[in-house]
């Protein structure tokens, strides 16, 4: 059996504890939520092969792009069952494709980005050897 001494001793030691919890510095809410896997309304989160997270708009799922993207990743790596969906390209290449969706793509590039997808598959399991990578290089502007 404790003794009363001992007993006070431990509830005073767990008030500074909880004392302690308390003052306790936290991330404000706007970096918590970067780093987590939930998207904004209105959006879904992808990553890249390079483990980039990228939070997209759901009206992009309309665009042919977007779809080839993710039939291409349900191939390469499978539909996921609670992890997050990654997408078999990097990130420069994302950006650059959601910047041109963003802009309102002209159908004839969006066919011939189709095109580079579909001859240039970025895959990550790819013959090339290590620290190699195959880049292709499609440039549009205004």
């Amino acid at each position: 059996m404790i003794n009363s001494k001992r007993l006070i001793q431990l509830a005073r030691k767990w008030q500074k504890m909880a004392a302690m919890k308390r003052m306790r510095i936290s991330f404000p809410r706007s970096a918590a939520e970067q780093n987590s896997s939930i998207a904004n309304k209105g959006h879904f989160v992808v990553y890249t092969t390079d483990e980039k997270r990228f939070s997209v708009p759901l009206e992009y799922l309309n665009r042919n792009v977007f779809i080839e993207l993710l039939r291409m990743s349900e191939e390469e790596f499978g539909l996921p069952s609670n992890g997050p969906i990654t997408l078999p390209c990097d990130s420069t290449f994302l950006s650059y494709v959601m910047s041109l969706v963003q802009r309102c793509m002209p159908d004839d590039l969006e066919k011939a980005l189709l095109t580079s997808l579909s001859t240039c598959h970025f895959s990550a399991s790819s013959s090339l050897g290590p620290g190699q990578s195959h880049q292709q290089t499609l440039i549009y502007s205004y």
